[in-house]
């Protein structure tokens, strides 16, 4: 079982986020066919973004989505996550994989290459999402993290991310995230870099040790106190659904979706978040709502009946038209 710990450390100045996340990076990497350079940066990032979440999110409703984006081979990975332990992502180009490094490790900051950091918190029901970006400083995910904490939400932390993969499949994979909090002790930060220092590669740590186990390792001499005896558990799981397939169809147009039908009988739709393919017939792809409106110019839907307006009054098309919707 993937599971997340919490906890503090040094008095209440060090707070701790930690997580085992094997299993479900497994099931990622077999869902979506990857290769193993582009599953260990989707198993960073799925870890980075379930551990986000434990920082940046109050309400169990909220979600964070961890995007990153760069002009290697990848081309970019993203994940979604939120407090109730649930995450979903994928990698632009499962396929991308690369020789690993000069020492073992595979190279995902090669496979990113140049590009940047993207954060995006959406508070539901309420308000628009708020986005926060940086530079990727290595594309190796755990240091672009920590650069991120650091100059967006002015928190010093030590993000350590890792997926160690044989042949056979994820052996281990996990992430902590140890952050200075306000108060804290100067000599109990100076300790606790020099814990982080002689631990080594966190995925060799969970190879000799439980999770429990590094976490003590890390907080060697800072008493540190578990605040989650009974671990959250953590799983892959995507949001999507057959209502959000046909949803996907209404953005075509109603004569495209009729030679979907006269052609293939229907429509596949595969989402890209987990790669579930849903075929939709002839009568469900005729139930979509024909009260809509489009772009006269290149046909982009503006509106349709009982869903949320696509586009708002006064904004511009993508082709650049005005966009005019009925009161």
């Amino acid at each position: 079982m993937s599971y997340l710990l919490r906890g503090v450390a040094a008095a209440g100045g060090v707070r701790v986020i930690a997580a085992d996340t094997t299993e479900l990076v497994e099931y990622a990497r077999v869902r979506h066919g990857m290769a193993p350079t582009a599953t260990a940066a989707l198993g960073r990032t799925l870890t980075g973004a379930l551990l986000l979440s434990h920082v940046l999110l109050k309400n169990p409703q909220d979600r964070v989505t961890l995007r990153l984006r760069g002009d290697g081979p990848l081309g970019g990975v993203i994940a979604d996550a939120g407090l109730d332990g649930a995450v979903r992502g994928y990698a632009t180009n499962p396929d991308a994989d690369l020789p690993p490094r000069p020492d073992g490790k595979l190279n995902v900051g090669g496979a990113l290459g140049k590009g940047d950091l993207q954060v995006v918190r959406a508070h539901a029901p309420y308000g628009d999402p708020y986005s926060s970006s940086v530079d990727l400083v290595t594309g190796e995910i755990a240091e672009d993290i920590a650069v991120f904490l650091a100059q967006s939400e002015q928190i010093h932390s030590a993000v350590l991310l890792g997926v160690y993969i044989e042949p056979s499949g994820v052996v281990k994979s996990g992430g902590v995230i140890l952050q200075a909090l306000p108060g804290a002790d100067e000599a109990a930060l100076t300790l606790l870099e020099a814990n982080v220092r002689a631990l080594g590669q966190l995925t060799d740590a969970l190879r000799r040790t439980s999770l429990i186990g590094v976490v003590e390792e890390l907080c060697w001499g800072l008493e540190f106190e578990l605040l989650t005896p009974d671990a959250l558990p953590l799983r892959f799981e995507c949001r999507c659904s057959d209502e959000k397939a046909l949803d996907a169809l209404a953005f075509f147009a109603p004569e495209e979706r009729e030679r979907m039908i006269r052609e293939d009988g229907g429509a596949e739709v595969v989402c890209h978040w987990c790669g579930e393919a849903r075929f939709v017939g002839p009568l469900a792809m005729r139930s979509i709502a024909s009260d809509e409106i489009r772009c006269p110019d290149c046909g982009t839907l503006w509106y349709r009946e009982g869903q949320n307006t696509m586009v708002r009054e006064s904004e511009r098309c993508v082709c650049g038209r005005p966009v005019l919707l009925p009161a």
